[in-house]
C-alpha cells in the first residue's frame, strides 16, 4: 500500500480556507533570531471564531514562537498579528484580558499554595473585580480538579498538578479566546480526558480555542480546524473534516476464493491505481472514481462482495506525509 495520503493538486496548502470572522489572524508573520535562525517564516494563520484549532508540528517547527508572538511576549521580525480583531502587541492592554493562555509550562511562586498563587495573579490584574476573586479562583480550581490540593504549596505539586494550575489561571475569568501550548503535558490519561472535555465545554460556550499539542489522537477528537507547521512554515490548514476528505482515499474489496483476480481486473479497468491483492482482499487508490461505481462494476463482473470499505487518511497520516515525522505519543 502506498504511503501517500495527500494529493497536492487536491489539497490546498498555506493560507487555508477559513472564511467569516477570525479570532486569530496573521499576515507575513516572521521571526528571525540574531543567530540567523528563522523560527517562523511568512506565516498566514487563520483561526475562525468559535473553532477548536489544532496547531500541530514537530518540535522546533515554530509553534511556540508563533504563540509567543501572538501574545506579545516576543516581537516579530516582520509581519503582523491580530487577536480578536485587535493588532498585537499594540492593543495588548485592551485585548489580553479577553484571552486566557498557557504557554510552555506555567511558572508560579513555589512557597505559595495553588489558591494563593491564583490570588496573586488576580491582584496583579487591574481589570479583575476583587469582589469576586475568591469565588472565581475556587471555580477555576474545581474545573481543573485541584480543589483538594488548593491549599497545598506549589513546590509540592506534581508536573500534572502544575499543568492543571496553569489551566486554572487561564480560566480565572470568561475568555473569548483560549491559547493552550501543550495543555496535557504531564497529565495522566484521566487528566488528558478531562482537558479534552474542558476544551469541548469551552468551545460549546462560544470560546475559541487554539491548542498546540503533540498528542495527535487527542487533538483529532476535539479540533474542528487544523494547521500543520514544518520548519517555521504553514504547510496545511483548514477545516479538519474537509482536509481529511480531500486526502487520497483507498478502496478495499473483500471477495471469495478464486475471485481476487477478477476483482483486481475490475479495479484496474476503472482506472484505479496501485491495485494489489492480499489473500481475499484487493486494495487500490480510489482517486476520483465514485465508490458506488466500484461496487456496481464488481457485482456486474460476477465478483462476490463479502466486504467493501473506503478508507480516508487519518489526521496522523496527513501529518506524517507533510512533515516526515511522527508524533511523540508518550508526551
Amino acid at each position: 500500500m502506498s504511503s501517500a495520503v495527500l494529493d497536492p493538486a487536491r489539497v490546498g496548502q498555506g493560507s487555508g480556507d477559513a472564511t467569516g470572522p477570525l479570532a486569530v489572524r496573521t499576515e507575513g508573520l516572521t521571526k528571525r533570531f540574531r543567530s540567523g535562525q528563522v523560527a517562523v517564516d511568512d506565516l498566514a494563520l487563520r483561526v475562525p471564531r468559535g473553532a477548536v484549532y489544532g496547531f500541530l508540528g514537530p518540535n522546533g517547527s515554530g509553534k511556540t514562537t508563533t504563540i509567543r508572538m501572538l501574545l506579545g511576549l516576543v516581537r516579530p521580525t516582520a509581519g503582523a498579528a491580530w487577536l480578536l480583531d485587535s493588532p498585537m502587541p499594540e492593543a495588548a492592554l485592551a485585548v489580553l484580558p479577553r484571552v486566557g493562555a498557557l504557554v510552555e509550562g506555567p511558572a508560579f511562586q513555589p512557597y505559595l499554595s495553588g489558591r494563593d498563587n491564583l490570588a496573586r495573579l488576580e491582584a496583579a490584574d487591574a481589570t479583575a473585580d476583587p469582589r469576586t476573586a475568591d469565588r472565581r479562583a475556587g471555580e477555576a480550581l474545581e474545573r481543573v480538579g485541584l480543589t483538594a490540593a488548593a491549599d497545598k504549596r506549589y513546590r509540592q505539586y506534581s508536573l500534572g498538578m502544575k499543568q492543571r494550575l496553569g489551566l486554572a489561571a487561564a480560566l480565572l475569568r470568561p475568555r473569548d479566546l483560549l491559547v493552550l501550548d501543550e495543555p496535557t503535558n504531564g497529565l495522566d490519561p484521566q487528566g488528558t480526558r478531562e482537558v479534552r472535555h474542558l476544551v469541548r465545554e469551552l468551545a460549546d460556550a462560544g470560546t475559541t480555542v487554539l491548542v498546540s499539542s503533540h498528542l495527535l489522537a487527542e487533538i483529532e477528537q476535539v479540533c474542528t480546524h487544523v494547521g500543520i507547521m514544518r520548519s517555521g512554515r504553514m504547510v496545511l490548514q483548514g477545516d479538519r473534516s474537509v482536509l481529511v476528505a480531500r486526502g487520497v482515499s483507498r478502496v478495499r474489496v473483500t471477495t471469495t476464493a478464486g475471485l481476487t483476480g477478477a476483482a483486481a481486473r475490475v479495479l484496474a479497468g476503472l482506472g484505479l491505481d496501485e491495485v494489489g491483492t492480499d489473500g481475499l482482499r484487493v486494495d487500490a487508490l480510489l482517486g476520483d472514481v465514485a465508490p458506488e461505481r466500484v461496487s456496481a462494476a464488481s457485482v456486474a463482473a460476477g465478483v462476490d462482495l463479502v466486504g467493501f470499505e473506503v478508507r480516508h487518511p487519518s489526521l496522523e497520516e496527513i501529518f506524517v506525509e507533510l512533515t516526515g515525522e511522527g508524533f511523540d505519543v508518550a508526551r
